[in-house]
């Protein structure tokens, strides 16, 4: 009953001070003269991998397809076909893409945007003996026809808790933590379109 008791008084305190949460920290830019409702299709390109992690990008690029159509901002075109049509423009990934090359592939795959990223980080951090998944991302939407920059989002996540430590809980895992980063991000820019959900 004891036990109870302290734990109702000090979990306020934590949720009140903001101790209790996962860390995470993002900024975003979008286009003020630009109406995202007139896209409706969309291509998401291979990621960049700042990492020494051999397959995370690849990764990040799956998830960040899963959320853009859970949360309902935009169709996406499979990716099999967008790597297919980057071959044959003999693109890799990181290379740079000139504005004639973005017309021709949002031609080729019928989009009218594409989603570019990079995984900046991904790595552990250390608190104690509790060790964590870090995890920053960018994000990028650019029109097809000039190659403008219409949304772009940087974002950084851990999985540390102080809540998690204080009851012997695992860290968050990198899944997860990444998932979230994903969507919080990507939430930035869907209030502007259609059928969106908040976080």
């Amino acid at each position: 009953m004891r036990n109870c008791l302290l734990v109702a008084l000090i979990l306020p305190v934590l949720v009140l001070s903001g101790g209790c949460g996962v860390k995470s920290d993002s900024q975003s830019f979008l286009r003020e003269d630009v109406d995202l409702s007139y896209i409706n299709r969309i291509a998401v390109l291979q990621f960049e991998n700042h990492t020494k992690k051999e397959y995370i990008a690849s990764r990040i690029r799956n998830m960040t397809i899963t959320q853009v159509l859970a949360m309902g901002i935009f169709d996406v075109v499979d990716k099999g076909l967008v790597d297919a049509a980057l071959k044959e423009e003999v693109i890799e990934p990181g290379d740079p893409i000139n504005k004639s090359t973005l017309k021709r592939l949002g031609q080729k795959l019928n989009v009218q945007a594409f989603i570019m990223g990079a995984v900046d980080e991904a790595d552990e951090g250390r608190r104690g003996n509790v060790v964590y998944p870090e995890v920053s991302i960018t994000l990028r939407l650019i029109e097809t026809s000039a190659g403008l920059i219409l949304w772009q989002a940087s974002g950084h996540r851990n999985g540390d808790s102080l809540v998690r430590r204080l009851f012997g809980m695992a860290s968050y895992d990198a899944y997860h933590v990444s998932m979230k980063l994903i969507r919080r991000m990507l939430a930035t820019m869907a209030h502007t379109s259609a059928g969106a959900e908040a976080l």
